[in-house]
């Protein structure tokens, strides 16, 4: 997916998160998983290493694909990959 835009909600949510639009782009460009969740809107997800410690996060981005271009409705990161990872994957 090389062209999108994120919604204002989904840049303040990720401002208010802590996430940065790069660690975003990585995930769109080369996501591990992803699925459709509903009519027009898919999850891509990765893990990714995280602040100093280098920590894994889950970074889950949620994208309307159903407009061109496609946008970035909301994007989080989580420490519970368990919670979230498809193992049928």
């Amino acid at each position: 997916m090389k062209e999108y835009t994120f919604t204002y909600h989904a840049l303040f949510e990720m401002k208010r998160r802590g996430l940065i639009k790069e660690v975003v782009a990585k995930v769109i460009e080369n996501p591990e998983q992803q699925w459709e969740t509903g009519k027009g809107r898919i999850v891509l997800q990765s893990r990714v290493p995280m602040n100093v410690s280098e920590r894994l996060f889950l970074v889950r981005v949620f994208v309307d694909i159903d407009r061109r271009p496609p946008e970035i409705v909301t994007a989080y990161r989580t420490s519970k990959i368990e919670k979230y990872w498809r193992k049928e994957q």
